[in-house]
């Protein structure tokens, strides 16, 4: 049993849990920034880099055709908040 069907077989129809205040981690504000910087960033090399998922699922970035990686407005605001 893998752990899609783990999770589906004794919590249907539950959503993932997502933490009232996200914090970033510093591996994700690096990302952020490179892609931010224009560096490209693909699904591969993404994985190499530990690219989390909650970037994709809280909307910081968005994937093109391709599989790459891009920066979304509500990523840039993260950045500079944490910069500030």
């Amino acid at each position: 049993m893998t752990l899609n069907n783990y999770s589906s077989a004794f919590a249907p129809n539950v959503e993932a849990y997502h933490a009232p205040v996200y914090e970033p981690t510093v591996d994700e504000l690096t990302v952020l920034k490179k892609l931010e910087m224009g560096e490209d960033v693909s699904l591969e090399s993404a994985a190499r880099e530990h690219l989390s998922k909650r970037l994709l699922e809280r909307g910081f970035v968005v994937l093109d055709a391709q599989s790459h990686w891009h920066i979304t407005e509500t990523g840039r605001l993260l950045i500079r908040r944490q910069d500030a």
